[in-house]
């Protein structure tokens, strides 16, 4: 079902290149060995990143599979200097709630191998942040609203998408989710039907950027086969 109409989407053929088990072998490999090599970055350079770079990694997000593909989500790409200062001093502002008041004792105990706190300087330090929005619905011109199915599924797999666009590309990020997030929509002017879903921070790593020394799960802990 298109998202603009009532109507079933006209079809076209499918543009898919078939590949032999081999060449399915060696791409799935060498996509795994990037992938794996990415690292949740907490110290960032301030060194620029082409706009085109960051507009290419959100188009590879807006191609991911929504529901009834009503592709529920928008993205704030932020540059400006003014604007990243007033996302860092609220975030810090909430970050200190949280780490003060708002944490349990376990939860804190569980963040105790990654060295955070409520200081945030990477929001400013870093290139570029990208606000991700889901949106719960659209209002069409006369007003209506439509409602949108499968949004948080359908925003989780695009920001997958951009996580590992911007990784491809060369750039390090950082997932960042300060709870409640609601100061995201009002700096950035959003409408009400958008609720900030997650804060990305990418940018080139800085010289003397260190990551915790850990491990994922091995295969057989998180995969059965049948």
């Amino acid at each position: 079902m298109n998202n603009n109409s009532s109507k079933p989407a006209p079809m076209q053929p499918l543009q898919f290149t078939h590949r032999c088990a081999d060449e399915l072998i060696v791409r799935s490999e060498s996509f795994k060995t990037l992938m794996q090599q990415r690292r949740t970055v907490r110290d960032f350079a301030p060194t620029p990143v082409p706009d085109s770079v960051i507009t290419n990694a959100i188009a590879t997000a807006a191609s991911a599979p929504s529901g009834a593909n009503m592709q529920p989500w928008h993205f704030a790409a932020i540059q400006d200097a003014t604007m990243k200062r007033k996302i860092r001093l609220a975030a810090e502002e909430e970050e200190r709630e949280f780490y003060d008041h708002r944490a349990s004792d376990e939860w804190l105990d569980a963040l105790t191998p990654f060295a955070t706190d409520a200081a945030k300087p990477f929001l400013e330090t870093a290139p570029w942040l990208i606000a991700i929005f889901a949106r719960k619905h659209t209002l069409t011109p006369d007003g209506e609203k439509r409602k949108h199915y499968y949004t948080p599924e359908s925003v989780g797999i695009a920001t997958g998408l951009l996580i590992a666009a911007l990784h491809n590309a060369g750039l390090a990020t950082l997932t960042h989710t300060p709870s409640p997030m609601g100061f995201l929509r009002q700096l950035l002017s959003r409408p009400n039907q958008d609720r900030a879903f997650l804060l990305l921070v990418t940018g080139y790593p800085a010289t003397d950027a260190v990551v915790p020394d850990i491990e994922k799960l091995p295969l057989d802990h998180i995969m059965t086969r049948w």
